[in-house]
């Protein structure tokens, strides 16, 4: 079945968080996408709105099938229904998960540039952060392992939160990785939250490795994040899954889950979560050479017209992460002045910490005559 991604949807007037900007302006920062999600996916919440009746709501038995069969079929991961729990969100789960897995005080580490949301769960509860900053050298990033143990050793060290792929760089943690970061948290006594909420938007031939999938360390001491809501634009209805495949550790976020109040589903979270794992195969592969060809075409646009930007290969998310350094070292400064010129809004760098300060977070996933919208937007904002 054939998808149109060129067709733009107006979003404004529509409370989306993304698009609150001013008449003329063109957002591109924010990550969620400008596609309609697959017409599998309404159908399904058409049907149960259509019943008329949105009571208190069970998660069906649907929910744990479709989850499971998606990560053995797609991801050649089995996992059990006892290891799955609802939530909300993946961010109500990282921050209940903060507040029962560590006490105030205590450091919760994570490789930057990172997720900006993380260091709100960690620092909003009363916890440290404490990063342990990706190495950058010939515009690719890697892991700096001196540095990870070091911080690991730390006592007051209790939880690592892993990006996985890793957002905003765009790495796909391979396995060779995951499971030298697992031996190294098993070793130092750390539980790994891993937040894979970007796992299937990865470019068409390249696929992502499941953390608790590398090893049996890996698997026993991990929590596993993972929701259809990035990879069929569904974040607004707040439904995700959390896997824990230790009993004891299921236990303990199970009661975090349920003491924060983020464990039970709205009517709509679980039927659409079934329609995306059970039909939205097919809409994700077309979507998938989608932004790889938008990808594609920003990488030659950035290079023919300007060259002094720089991003970073990725093969992982729908995010452009581009190096400025040429051109600042204040990402805040020229993410300010680019909007003021011409009304692009992109996310400064330097929210994501580690070297961020002199990049730019530059969201691909719409139609392709915005994003092209966009790239002579910024060319006329650092071109001159």
């Amino acid at each position: 079945m054939p998808y149109d991604f060129d067709q733009i949807t107006d979003r404004r007037g529509t409370h989306a968080t993304k698009w609150d900007v001013g008449p003329g302006e063109l957002p591109m920062w924010i990550a969620d996408m400008d596609f309609p999600t697959a017409p599998e996916i309404q159908a399904a919440i058409q049907e149960r709105a259509a019943h008329g009746v949105y009571g208190y709501t069970d998660v069906p038995e649907a929910w744990y099938d479709a989850i499971a069969g998606w990560w053995r079929d797609r991801h050649g991961f089995s996992m059990e229904k006892d290891w799955l729990l609802f939530s909300t969100g993946v961010v109500p789960t990282i921050s209940s998960v903060v507040r029962k897995l560590t006490t105030p005080g205590e450091n919760v580490l994570t490789m930057t540039p990172v997720y900006n949301i993380f260091f709100h769960s960690i620092e909003n509860n009363g916890r440290r952060v404490l990063e342990s900053p990706l190495a950058y050298a010939g515009g690719a990033y890697a892991i700096d392992w001196a540095d990870l143990e070091r911080k690991l050793a730390d006592p007051q060290t209790t939880l690592l939160l892993l990006c996985n792929p890793h957002n905003p760089v765009g790495t796909i943690w391979d396995r060779e990785t995951l499971e030298r970061i697992g031996a190294l948290c098993w070793k130092h006594h750390v539980v790994v939250l891993s937040d894979e909420i970007h796992c299937d938007l990865t470019d068409p031939g390249y696929a992502y490795t499941p953390f608790a999938s590398v090893s049996d360390l890996c698997r026993q001491n991990s929590i596993t994040c993972i929701a259809p809501t990035k990879t069929f634009n569904l974040a607004g209805l707040q439904t995700s899954a959390v896997a824990v495949p230790d009993g004891v550790l299921r236990h303990k976020v199970w009661r975090a889950l349920n003491t924060d109040e983020v464990a039970e589903p709205n009517c709509f979270a679980a039927e659409a979560a079934v329609a995306a794992f059970t039909k939205g195969g097919p809409w994700l592969d077309a979507l998938r050479a989608y932004l790889a060809e938008n990808k594609r075409q920003a990488w030659a646009y950035l290079e023919r017209e300007l060259p002094q930007v720089r991003p970073v290969l990725s093969h992982g998310t729908y995010l452009l992460w581009l190096d400025c350094g040429a051109v600042t070292q204040n990402a805040q400064e020229l993410a300010a002045r680019i909007r003021e010129k011409t009304g692009l809004r992109l996310s400064p760098g330097d929210v994501y910490r580690g070297n961020g300060k002199r990049f730019l977070r530059m969201n691909l996933a719409c139609p392709r005559s915005q994003m092209l919208d966009g790239l002579s937007r910024l060319r006329r904002a650092l071109g001159d």
